[in-house]
């Protein structure tokens, strides 16, 4: 076997620059009371259309959306303080190994127990086909969601990872792949993502038709990882809703304030922070043909390793210049392939080159920079995608981010902590 420990790395004795901790300013809007805010909008509802002795489905998915257990205990609260009969079922498509065990362990993680929100949790992979697109593609819907007597669905708006259009990833994509289970997010995704912008509304609509879909919690979160908005939508209002919530949530979102960027050192990725791994829309970089991902110009990306909520799904690493062999050796490649074989995207799951250490695959994504120096190198580090105020950048930016006014500097420069294997510490 191929040991990267005896690979004869060129610059490998390349001292790499100081770092200096740096904090970027993002919008911050904040709900002030969540639980109040989540309570008194269903309430209003059950005025307008009355939820007593109804059996609600509450869908809840598997992406890292801020505070998701608390809201999801809250609105099966709400439901039931109205008379209604609330469960939870997973509305995650293919993620979670594309089991209902897997998905009830993925729900799990982020402290939707039946324990923790006193009420049942039915998990299964079993559809049902609800309706049928005029092109003949069938709208798979989860089976026990399609006999209640209504669905809420709770996702958060934002940017998509893979195509841009007026509706994205939120409520309509969990009506129409999340809730379609592994055999609805197979089908969709065989049509690629360039008709997503068209086809994901048109499926959302189907199952608005043939569901009695409740309502929708929108939650838009901010550039802290905070709540800046949680709304219910009514399902005749969702689809245009849902497009001026997606407006406000690109305005929030974080990104990389910097001009350029030679070496992006991502310390880990996983599902939990974004469906593509490490979100396009910071990244710039995609593993389909879609415009409209804009970032700053960057050279190389680094991944150091995985989130433990991703369980070895190392979706989006085939987008990294360099990893480490630790997170090779954490991939669990059943989770990882039927994840990139459902969205029908085998370039986010290729393996970039790996070396030994954390310090040996920086060193080659510097040494293989183009025009630069261990002086000139910019370099940034974050911890992922979706954790983006406090990063690290090399002393190349010191002018830079000194005369940022949305970037404070809050530190001295510092050498890289590497131990005596060349490992940093875990996030």
């Amino acid at each position: 076997m191929f040991n990267v420990e005896q690979v004869r790395l060129a610059g490998a004795d390349l001292a790499l620059p100081r770092m200096i901790p740096v904090e970027q300013r993002f919008p911050d809007d904040t709900v002030e009371d969540l639980d109040a805010a989540i309570r008194e909008q269903v309430a209003q509802h059950d005025r307008r259309r009355p939820l007593n002795g109804k059996r609600i489905a509450v869908a809840a998915g598997s992406r890292g959306v801020a505070e998701i257990g608390r809201i999801i205990t809250v609105v099966v609260d709400a439901l039931a303080r109205c008379g209604a009969k609330p469960f939870v079922v997973p509305a995650m498509g293919s993620h979670g190994g594309a089991t209902a065990e897997g998905q009830r362990g993925v729900l799990a993680e982020y402290g939707i127990t039946e324990d923790a929100i006193g009420a049942p949790i039915i998990a299964s992979m079993d559809t049902a086909i609800v309706a049928e697109l005029p092109d003949g593609t069938p709208v798979h819907f989860d089976a026990e969601a399609a006999q209640a007597d209504g669905v809420v669905v709770v996702n958060r708006v934002k940017p998509h990872t893979d195509f841009k259009a007026g509706v994205e990833s939120g409520l309509a994509k969990m009506l129409a792949i999340g809730l379609g289970k592994h055999r609805g997010a197979a089908t969709l995704h065989k049509h690629g993502f360039g008709r997503f912008g068209e086809l994901i509304p048109a499926v959302a609509e189907a199952v608005l038709d043939a569901v009695p879909i409740e309502f929708g919690l929108a939650v838009v979160e901010n550039g802290y990882e905070h709540i800046a908005a949680v709304e219910l939508v009514e399902p005749a209002e969702m689809l245009d809703r849902e497009t001026e919530l997606l407006t406000r949530a690109k305005s929030l979102m974080p990104r990389l304030l910097l001009s350029r960027i030679d070496v992006l050192v991502v310390d880990e990725i996983g599902k939990d922070i974004s469906g593509a791994g490490m979100d396009p829309n910071i990244t710039g970089r995609t593993p389909v043909d879609a415009d409209g991902f804009v970032a700053p110009p960057l050279q190389r990306i680094v991944v150091l390793g995985l989130t433990e909520k991703t369980h070895g799904n190392a979706c989006g690493l085939g987008m990294a210049d360099f990893t480490t062999q630790r997170c090779v050796d954490g991939i669990d490649f059943a989770s990882f392939y039927t994840n990139s074989l459902t969205s029908g995207v085998p370039d986010g799951a290729r393996i970039p080159m790996a070396l030994g250490s954390d310090r040996d695959a920086i060193v080659a994504a510097v040494h293989s920079s183009l025009d630069t120096t261990n002086a000139t190198a910019r370099i940034v580090r974050i911890r992922n995608t979706l954790s983006m105020p406090h990063i690290e950048v090399s002393e190349a930016y010191a002018e830079e981010v000194g005369a940022h006014p949305d970037i404070e500097v809050l530190g001295e420069p510092r050498d890289w902590a590497f131990d005596e294997r060349g490992m940093l510490p875990r996030p």
